[in-house]
């Protein structure tokens, strides 16, 4: 071969590698999915992920303290199986929001606005309970000085209305978060904590009381 034929043919196979590899990276562009858009911070999103953080942490601490003022292993084992379970998504949803680069507290804007129910004034202030169901700090601090029989019912009244607080907001970004994950998330939530307060009324009736 003469070495203007040996020339050519090394820059045609430069020529087909280019082109193939160009043909591979569209290939590769056509597969690749889009990149999803981020929710925004005052998104229903956002809010909920805020929120439910706040509400779950709540829900873990009255569960922690339910274990150390009561022997009984029924209430133990559901205030474990609670706690397990909300600081879990808890940590879930604060994942997302660092994700999504948001702040996980959002200045100036009241709990519950991204439902369209801001709390605020006085109701935001009321001894700590910021959000639907959540336990205000007289109810917290009786239930850390009760023991045995009296810290299970008033545990089990608390975590009650906790969970009906809970299964409201859930509801909420079921019918308003734009995330597929999160409203999964939030169904499962509500699935959850439904069978829980029924468990719990069941509880309440064996101790002689109601919710």
């Amino acid at each position: 071969m003469t070495p203007r034929r040996t020339r050519y043919a090394a820059i045609t196979a430069v020529a087909l590698s280019v082109l193939f590899a160009a043909g591979a990276v569209t290939v590769a562009s056509a597969e690749r999915e889009e990149a999803p858009r981020t929710p925004h911070s005052a998104s229903a999103d956002a809010g909920f992920a805020r929120d439910m953080s706040v509400h779950h942490q709540q829900a873990v601490e009255m569960s922690f303290v339910v274990r150390d003022r009561t022997t009984d292993e029924s209430v133990r084992r559901l205030a474990y199986d609670i706690a397990n379970t909300q600081a879990n998504q808890r940590g879930m949803m604060l994942g997302w929001l660092d994700l999504w680069g948001l702040p996980k507290v959002e200045s100036g804007t009241p709990p519950m606005t991204w439902m369209g129910m801001p709390v605020t004034g006085d109701a935001a202030a009321k001894d700590g309970a910021l959000m639907p169901g959540m336990a205000t700090r007289t109810q917290l601090d009786a239930l850390r000085k009760a023991s045995g029989k009296e810290a299970e019912i008033l545990y089990l009244r608390l975590m009650t209305a906790h969970h009906k607080g809970g299964v409201h907001m859930a509801e909420g970004c079921v019918q308003k978060c734009s995330v597929p994950l999160e409203r999964d998330l939030a169904q499962g939530m509500v699935d959850a904590q439904e069978s829980e307060i029924a468990l719990m009324a069941d509880m309440l009736r064996k101790r002689g009381a109601t919710a």
